[in-house]
């Protein structure tokens, strides 16, 4: 193959800013050949700027396009699984934006049909690319930090107004989205703390509703969780506050890791705490430590997880993100919602998925969803800064 065609499904914020970056030359042996929105005002202004587009406001249309070698999937996120697993059966690869879906039944359903196809399966895990994260799995994965006991992440600097959530009607409902700031912004870090820091097997969470937008689902959780090892975990998110937070902290019996404003800190202990505290006489001690930071470096976000997936179809390199794994931050957003509706009980993983897809369904169906509300905002020609790693 000698370019890897794509069709863009969804060109609304993410997905034309997709458009202009592939169709900018930006990404080297990708080319877009067809785009899909319900929105003709979208497809009418992609048409005028390229006009040797083929568009499509129907994405079974698209799929029908035999010029299209893979598709990259940028709609609400109810519509993934059912789209993946549609062009999938269609022959093509995939590149699913974050989260895989809204349930972990339909990622399974999803990561089934990518497995029976035989096709490249990516997700939109750009902050993956991110250096910091990138060196702290390396330290925690390579044992440099011992036994972990700990990890706390705050992460509320996902703030919005409530004109964001007005922009749509899919928006903040739980017809339209599925859930709300665990759903829509921390997916990326609910990625990346288990990454680094490997899946609970249990998670207790309270997921506070409209606290501070006029909204159906969540803007502000605390999650607690726990791991088979005995460590521990906490992780507190908001769309409310501002200015807000972005403090990732992981504690081993080794040392210490802490992420934030753009740097990490690495404390290293020459031994390790446990044997300290169980062989010292002494009340009181300190242990020799070293001490090293790293700087932020490069960032290829969104442009990094394309070219990489255009050269894992091209020329078989290992995904950054491998879509497969999409589902394991959706088990713990499900996970949180099945706590928060039970009473905030802790909810054990494997997750009852019957029991979080009845309840998820009760919610959909009293949902104020509004299909027909579309925005015809201008497309994004460049990917927003907000869509980074923010510190």
């Amino acid at each position: 193959m000698k370019d890897l065609r794509v069709g863009i499904i969804g060109i609304g914020n993410m997905g034309s800013a997709h458009l202009h970056c592939i169709a900018g030359g930006e990404i080297k042996g990708m080319s877009v050949s067809a785009v899909c929105d319900i929105n003709c005002e979208k497809l009418k202004n992609a048409k005028a700027e390229f006009p040797r587009l083929s568009v499509y406001n129907d994405w079974r249309a698209l799929l029908a396009d035999s010029g299209v070698d893979a598709v990259v999937i940028a709609v609400p996120h109810p519509l993934h699984a059912e789209i993946g697993i549609a062009a999938f059966e269609s022959g093509r690869h995939v590149l699913v934006e974050k989260p895989e879906d809204i349930s972990v039944s339909a990622a399974e359903r999803l990561n089934q049909a990518a497995v029976k196809s035989g096709k490249i399966f990516g997700i939109m895990f750009n902050q993956r690319t991110n250096g910091l994260f990138r060196r702290a799995r390396e330290i925690v994965k390579g044992g440099k930090l011992g036994a972990l006991k700990r990890s706390v992440w705050i992460i509320t600097n996902w703030y919005r107004t409530q004109s964001y959530y007005n922009s749509g009607g899919w928006r903040a409902t739980w017809k339209g989205e599925g859930g709300g700031v665990l759903l829509n912004q921390a997916p990326h870090n609910l990625d990346l703390w288990q990454w680094i820091c490997g899946m609970p097997v249990s998670v207790t969470a309270f997921c506070s509703v409209a606290k501070f937008h006029n909204i159906e689902v969540e803007d502000e959780a605390s999650l607690y969780t726990a791991y088979a090892d005995g460590s521990t975990g906490v992780f507190i998110t908001s769309t409310g506050d501002y200015p807000g937070t972005n403090r990732l902290e992981i504690s081993g019996t080794l040392g210490k890791l802490v992420i934030e404003d753009g740097v990490l800190k690495h404390w290293s202990l020459k031994e390790d705490e446990r044997a300290v505290c169980i062989s010292s006489a002494r009340s009181f001690c300190s242990i020799d430590t070293e001490y090293n930071e790293y700087r932020c470096g490069s960032e290829t976000a969104h442009r990094g997880i394309l070219q990489n997936f255009a050269d894992a179809v091209l020329s078989g390199e290992e995904l950054i993100a491998p879509g497969a794994e999409g589902i394991n931050e959706l088990t713990i957003s499900n996970a949180a919602y099945l706590s928060e509706w039970s009473g905030n009980t802790s909810v054990n993983i494997p997750l009852d998925k019957e029991k979080f897809d009845r309840l998820l369904k009760d919610k959909i169906d009293s949902s104020a969803h509004n299909s027909g509300k579309i925005i015809s905002e201008a497309s994004n020609k460049e990917y927003l800064p907000r869509w980074k790693v923010r510190w």
